[in-house]
């Protein structure tokens, strides 16, 4: 008995299913590749994250689904098939051992499940079949598919999708051929109804993911558009407001928690630029009423000696009007300049010998102790000007004698430069506010003498701008401020 050939029926033509795919595709291609389409695709896309995340979780889902539906279909049409493969099987081989018993019945008997038998000698005659073939031809092959011998069966009305199986046996009168057509209705009807199910299934998953997506993305959604709200509404004259801040310690929180921390430093900033404007504001005025008091007495004064002194006077006021303009620039460009450290290699021990080298003319006479090589990244112009108000300082408020010393701090290799005065000291409560715009401590620190009340901002300024500090040591006599500035760059 030869090995059973079980094939399907198939036709040559590709299934509708398969064509409307291919123009589907043929359409997609044919649409995207117009600029215009493509343009009104941009359009149409979802700008909302709430969309897209309820898009992409639906369409993830639906993703997994097809797959897992695939699967399912394809084991369960693989095991209908196979429990319709073993019936005709059986069928065929009993009808087989008939045959070469020399006792087929006329007509042949269906089983269960089979819904044609046809037995065809050597010579292509029908020796037996089953009742409902009686008067049709023998069942010819049309041609093969995946190794498997393929049928016509519209020759014996049999429009149903079927299971052929083929088996050849040895007679007395010769080989004969059973053929046995299994129907696939019932592989075909459970096909449907899981097919029916999944979709179902699938649509109702669907449609749950998205309506809790949407929710859910929603909810988390809602802090993130109170924040947008609230800094929207937040002008220039309402930096002291605060956006919500909702509870947990999620990103939501911490993006409310930096949005308020932000805040809180432009309001910061905004009160101190409008008490320097305050303050820059001030500081012209009385410079600039003496001035016009001075040139409007020396205009109108008869009195050549007293003219000649109101215009010396005029022209003390004008230059202290310019080195308070020239502060000011100073100021706006070190508060524009931000983090951007300067990385210029700059000889703090030549420069400070240049530095003190061309104050031949001060009050006071300067000691310089420094080493011969000290290296630091920045910009020599403005360390210059940080040793520069420095000495100033020191100038003015000494006795008898400045110190300047530089020198290299053994444990963390910074240069530290030390300017000392052997004037009052200062107290501890004033060391920070000295640092202070406009901040005069006294009337031996006020303006009359030449100070803008800047000098010291700017030192610091410029020393936070290269990574170093500026303090005040303390000492039993005299004022020591001493400056510190990496020899490195630091991350």
């Amino acid at each position: 008995m030869a090995e059973p050939d079980i094939s399907p029926r198939e036709s040559g033509r590709p299934g509708p299913v398969a064509a409307t795919r291919r123009r589907t595709r043929t359409a997609l291609r044919r649409l995207t590749g117009h600029p215009r389409a493509a343009a009104l695709i941009r359009r149409l896309a979802p700008r909302s994250v709430r969309t897209r995340t309820t898009l992409a979780a639906c369409a993830s889902v639906a993703v997994v689904m097809v797959a897992a539906s695939a699967v399912v279909l394809m084991l369960l049409r693989g095991n209908l098939e196979r429990t319709v493969e073993t019936g005709g099987l059986a069928q065929a081989k009993d009808v087989a051992r008939l045959a070469a018993d020399g006792r087929l019945p006329q007509p042949l008997t269906l089983g269960p499940g089979t819904d044609f038998i046809q037995v065809v000698d050597d010579h292509g005659n029908v020796v037996a079949q089953s009742q409902n073939l009686t008067g049709r031809p023998a069942l010819t092959p049309t041609g093969t598919h995946n190794g498997h011998r393929t049928y016509d069966l519209d020759a014996l009305g049999k429009e149903r999708h079927q299971r052929v199986t083929t088996v050849t046996t040895p007679t007395s009168a010769g080989p004969v051929t059973i053929h046995v057509g299994a129907s696939l209705r019932t592989a075909d009807a459970a096909e449907d109804t899981t097919t029916a199910a999944l979709a179902g299934l699938s649509a109702l998953l669907l449609f749950t993911v998205g309506a809790l997506t949407w929710r859910a993305t929603g909810r988390a959604l809602r802090p993130v558009e109170a924040i947008r709200a609230e800094v929207a509404a937040i002008g220039d004259r309402g930096l002291d407001r605060r956006v919500p801040a909702p509870r947990g310690d999620d990103e939501i929180a911490r993006l409310a928690d930096t949005m308020n921390a932000m805040l809180e430093r432009l309001e910061a900033a905004g009160t101190r630029q409008r008490q320097f404007i305050a303050d820059a504001s001030h500081e012209l005025r009385s410079p600039l009423a003496v001035l016009r008091t001075q040139l409007e007495v020396a205009l109108t004064h008869p009195d050549p000696e007293v003219r000649d002194t109101l215009v010396a006077g005029a022209l003390q006021d004008t230059e202290r009007l310019q080195a308070l303009s020239t502060d000011l620039l100073l100021l706006a460009r070190l508060d524009a300049t931000g983090q951007s450290r300067p990385t210029e290699p700059v000889d703090l021990a030549e420069l400070a010998r240049t530095t003190v080298a061309v104050r031949s003319t001060d009050p006071h006479p300067v000691t310089l102790h420094t080493p011969d090589n000290i290296t630091v990244p920045g910009n020599t112009l403005w360390i210059g000007r940080l040793l520069t108000n420095l000495l100033d300082n020191a100038q003015r408020h000494a006795r008898h004698a400045v110190a300047v010393r530089l020198s290299r701090d053994p444990e963390s290799g910074d240069a530290v430069l030390d300017v000392t005065n052997d004037g009052s000291p200062i107290a501890p409560a004033d060391r920070e506010k000295i640092f202070e715009r406009f901040a005069r401590l006294d009337d031996a620190r006020s303006r009359d003498d030449g100070g803008t009340g800047l000098g010291l901002p700017i030192a610091l300024d410029i020393a936070a701008l290269h990574g170093g500090t500026i303090t005040v040591l303390d000492t039993p006599t005299g004022t020591t401020f001493r400056t510190r500035l990496t020899t490195g760059t630091r991350d």
